[in-house]
């Protein structure tokens, strides 16, 4: 008998065939395309890995135009341009399905891997049911387990739901996409792809709608007091305990008034509390952790995280747990990562107290725990994989470590009738702030030991002109937790949202900021088509897609309730198309404009931007021809600004996108010394 074990990854693959193998691993490959063969127990083996979705939606028929629902799967690599080096992969599962004669899907335990296998079962093997490996880490020891407790069947649930979602996000993607961009090119002649979508609509809505509130804020002006104090027990910073004062006469009447003598400790009130540590990560607190401790982008935390799982040195990275189950061995896992010189001193700790309990978050997932070291040893890593390696490693050991002791300290101060406020926060027992160091949040502020009574003098009373701020603009981070909060998206899906509206220029910046184009985008949809939109008609899908799983709902009702709703919005769109193409006209030009624009020249001071000659694309400046700075550019690739200067060179840096890698940031200075250790 012969078995053919489908993985998501070649990476997996190889995992997968090693961990099972009952006698030798032979590595095969055609081109670049890898699969391989081995015996586990009586049966022949082929481990034979796809490249993620080798199979994608196409719609029936050719033309530009809208609505469109007629759709079919098709391998990818006869749909999507430069992909053809997917044919192989293709290829290898066809040619070794035909020698099997059972199989198993383990691509991974999600929506996308459950679809991934479902897919090639059907339209490579000709069954829609198979085996199924189910493990959230690609360790030898969880693979076995896996394989040793195969489902006879596949996850039919989640293979129906995921197919739903896709042809859900098919369907609003292509056909709102096209009915925008036809919208501008059929009355303006202005050609620029626009998208929104199921989810990316009511995202940019949020990024819209703070846009506003910051833009119509109004700062009201205020004044704080602060005196500074001081005693042979040492200095101190007060503030007075109105906190802020809305009228300048009452400011200047308090400071004259706290300046007429010394100061007195009117009290002090000291408290001691607990300050528990943190939850294991989940992929939204992992993305909002990293972005915090390094700058990483949620997609970038993202990227890196399945490149640590790939490598088997972290468990499955997109889970909405926070829950760490004893199954996985708290203690085991230490021990081997106790032999990571780094962490031997900290992972011995933990050995030493015994029992061991984590501390558990509320958010739990059906598939998989939080995300875990599993304590293998890295060979080798890059930068980033160190990073959030570390970060991952470092929570780990906090869930486990005992609630810190802190105490706070608050100071009341008699300025001649004036109370002002001094306060400090201490930590007393670290517990697990060792462990979690140096990604602790924590404010240390030591305030002179003060009795009762003591008296100061002042050094000075300082009258501080403030005003009112507005909202914070959202980062990448924030919008995540934004849109996990409002259920818009998935966990594996919002950084992919956030990267699609950088990438059609609706939004710029680190602190993030709606361009023109964006926010003409939904300026048009609220007049035109409020429900595109609609936060509640997404949450409402996303919702039916979990009744699928549950076998609450088929995909086919879905689907069709879909169509409905979205042929009543296309039809308002094309009614108000002219419409809508002129409100988009003036956003559409300069957002094209400033889309190639890269920041300041160092030579001139004029602008460097992308320009492109044919097929080649370099750095130029706007002040050519008496201006001739230049740089090269990486060919075939997607430029985006980052708005961003060089660490090393002062540069501007710009993130250089290919299909079928990850995106990357650099300056165009081939000699920078921030490409040193560029391989």
């Amino acid at each position: 008998m012969t078995q053919l074990i489908i993985a998501e990854k070649p990476n997996a693959a190889g995992r997968i065939a090693y961990a099972l193998a009952d006698d030798e691993v032979s590595k095969k490959n055609r081109g670049k395309a890898v699969w391989y063969e081995t015996r586990v127990g009586d049966e022949e083996t082929y481990v034979v890995p796809a490249v993620g979705h080798i199979f994608t939606l196409e719609q029936e028929g050719k033309g530009w135009d809208y609505p469109v629902f007629d759709i079919q799967w098709k391998p990818t690599y006869e749909v999507r341009k430069n992909s053809s080096w997917m044919k192989n992969y293709h290829t290898n599962l066809k040619n070794l399905a035909e020698k099997a004669d059972s199989f198993i899907n383990a691509c991974d335990y999600d929506q996308e891997g459950s679809v991934i296998g479902y897919n090639i079962l059907k339209f490579v093997v000709g069954t829609e049911n198979a085996a199924r490996m189910k493990f959230s880490t690609l360790t030898a020891s969880d693979l076995q387990e896996a394989y040793d407790n195969l489902s006879e069947d596949l996850d039919h649930g989640m293979v129906q739901s995921g197919l739903a979602r896709h042809i859900l996000d098919w369907f609003w993607g292509i056909n709102l996409s096209r009915a925008l961009t036809l919208s501008v090119k059929n009355n303006t002649n202005t050609f620029k792809v626009l998208s929104t979508g199921r989810v990316q609509g009511p995202a940019l809505k949020i990024l819209v709608d703070r846009e506003r509130e910051i833009e119509k804020f109004e700062p009201e002006d205020y004044w704080i007091l602060e005196a500074h104090l001081e005693s042979d027990k040492g200095d101190i910073k007060t503030r007075h305990r109105k906190g802020k004062f809305w009228k300048e006469e009452e400011a200047d009447k308090s400071k004259e008034n706290a300046e007429k003598d010394g100061a007195i400790v009117k009290e002090v009130s000291k408290n001691r509390f607990k300050h528990k540590p943190p939850c294991p990560f989940d992929l939204s607190t992992l993305q909002k952790e990293a972005y915090s401790a390094f700058r990483f982008s949620p997609s970038k935390t993202l990227d890196v995280a399945q490149s640590l799982y790939e490598s088997g040195l972290i468990s499955y990275p997109r889970t909405s747990s926070q829950k760490l189950p004893p199954k996985i061995g708290y203690k085991n896992i230490l021990k081997k990562i106790k032999n990571q010189k780094k962490y031997t001193n900290l992972a011995q700790k933990l050995l030493d107290r015994g029992k061991l309990k984590p501390k558990q978050g509320k958010k739990e997932d059906k598939a998989h725990p939080a995300i875990y070291p599993t304590g293998s040893k890295p060979d080798s890593m890059s930068k980033d994989d160190k990073k959030l390696y570390d970060l991952i490693v470092k929570r780990y050991f906090a869930v486990f470590g005992k609630a810190a002791v802190r105490e706070s300290v608050k100071l009341t101060f008699d300025l001649s009738g004036e109370m002002f406020l001094g306060k400090g926060k201490r930590t007393l027992e670290p517990n697990w702030f060792d462990f979690y160091s140096p990604y602790v949040k924590k404010k240390e502020q030591v305030v002179p030991d003060l009795d009762e009574g003591d008296s100061l003098d002042i050094s000075k009373v300082d009258k501080l002109d403030k005003e009112t701020q507005p909202p914070n603009r959202y980062t990448q981070a924030s919008l995540v937790s934004e849109m996990e909060s409002r259920n818009l998206g998935t966990k594996a899906t919002r950084s992919q949202i956030i990267d699609k509206l950088y990438d059609r220029g609706y939004i710029d910046g680190l602190s993030i900021k709606v361009t023109d184009i964006g926010l003409g985008v939904v300026e048009a949809l609220e007049k035109y088509s409020p429900k595109v939109l609609s936060e509640d008609m997404t949450r409402s899908f996303e919702e039916d897609m979990e009744k699928i799983i549950d076998g609450e709902k088929t995909r086919g009702d879905v689907v069709e309730e879909a169509k409905k709703a979205l042929g009543e919005i296309l039809q308002e769109i094309k009614e108000n198309e002219k419409e809508i193409g002129q409100s988009l006209k003036e956003a559409v030009i300069e957002t094209n404009r400033k889309k190639r624009e890269l920041g300041k020249c160092p030579k001139c001071g004029g602008t460097l931007k992308v320009i492109k000659t044919g097929k080649s694309q370099f750095v130029g400046c706007s002040g050519y021809p008496d201006c001739d700075n230049s740089y090269p550019l990486p060919q075939n690739a997607k430029i985006v600004p980052t708005k961003e200067t060089c660490d090393d060179c002062d540069l501007p840096t710009f993130k250089v996108i290919r299909r079928g890698k990850r995106p990357f940031e650099m300056c165009p200075d081939p000699d920078c010394k921030s490409k040193e250790d560029w391989n």
